[in-house]
């Protein structure tokens, strides 16, 4: 099943983002569930994430975004998983 991880970052925290960049892409690599990912971007700055993952249920989705290093740093404000269908792409 696919999953659709949307992030927000605490405002003002840009700087955690940059500072735990390293370790969140090698955390992605490592996993190897992710099928595509990028920052939200508001006002020509990061603020956020979407990341599609193929995982074998919500709570393994879940598992997976709370082992983000985003995650472990207390970047995000909120996060939201929610069973997604690719339909085109």
């Amino acid at each position: 099943m696919r999953f659709a991880v949307v992030c927000r970052d605490k405002p003002g925290h840009l700087q955690v983002r940059l500072d735990t960049r390293s370790e969140h892409l090698a955390y992605i690599k490592e996993t190897g569930i992710v099928e595509m990912a990028g920052p939200l971007i508001e006002g020509g700055e990061m603020c956020g994430s979407l990341i599609v993952l193929e995982a074998d249920s919500i709570e393994a989705a879940r598992a997976w975004a709370a082992g983000d290093p985003y995650a472990k740093a207390g970047l995000f404000e909120n996060v939201d998983i929610t069973e997604w269908k690719k339909v085109i792409g």
